[in-house]
C-alpha cells in the first residue's frame, strides 16, 4: 500500500486550487469578450439599419426635389412630404456618424430657409442636391468601414 504524505496531500490541494483559479479567470474573460462582442455587433447592426433607411430616404427626398423643381408637380414634390423626409434624415443621422449628422443638419438648416424656392430656384435644387450627396457619401464612408 502506497503512503500519501501531508507534503504530497498540499502539492494536490495548490494544484487543484491553481487549477480552479484559472479556470475562473478563463470563464471571466471568456464572458467579458463575449459581451463585448455581442454589444459591437449590436453597434453594427444599427448603423447599418439607419445607414440603409437614410439612403432610401435621401433617395426619396431627391425625387422629391426634382419632382418640384423640373415637373411642377405638387403631388410627388410635395413640400410637406420633403419636410418629413428632411426631419427623418436628421433623427437617423445620429446613429450613423458625427460627419453625417452635420450634413444632416446642413441639409435641414438650407431646406428650412429655401423650401420654398425650389421649384423656381436652380441654384437652390443644385445645392439641396449636393447636400442629399455629403450625406450619401458619409454614410457609404461608415458602411464602408463597417464591412
Amino acid at each position: 500500500m502506497k503512503k500519501i504524505t501531508l507534503e504530497k496531500i498540499q502539492k494536490k490541494i495548490v494544484t487543484y486550487q491553481i487549477i480552479v483559479m484559472m479556470s475562473f479567470l478563463f470563464g471571466i474573460l471568456g464572458f467579458v469578450y463575449n459581451n463585448w462582442r455581442y454589444e459591437h455587433n449590436e453597434y453594427n447592426t444599427n448603423v447599418r439599419m439607419a445607414s440603409f433607411q437614410i439612403i432610401q430616404e435621401l433617395a426619396i427626398l431627391e425625387q422629391n426635389i426634382y419632382a418640384n423643381h423640373y415637373d411642377k408637380n405638387d403631388i410627388n414634390g410635395n413640400p410637406r412630404d420633403a419636410w418629413v423626409k428632411v426631419g427623418l434624415i436628421d433623427d437617423l443621422a445620429i446613429f450613423i456618424s458625427p460627419e453625417t449628422k452635420k450634413a444632416a443638419e446642413r441639409l435641414k438648416m438650407i431646406w428650412e430657409i429655401h423650401w420654398k424656392e425650389v421649384r423656381e430656384d436652380q441654384n437652390i435644387t443644385d445645392t439641396l442636391v449636393y447636400e442629399l450627396e455629403e450625406i450619401r457619401s458619409a454614410t457609404r464612408k461608415v458602411l464602408f468601414k463597417l464591412y
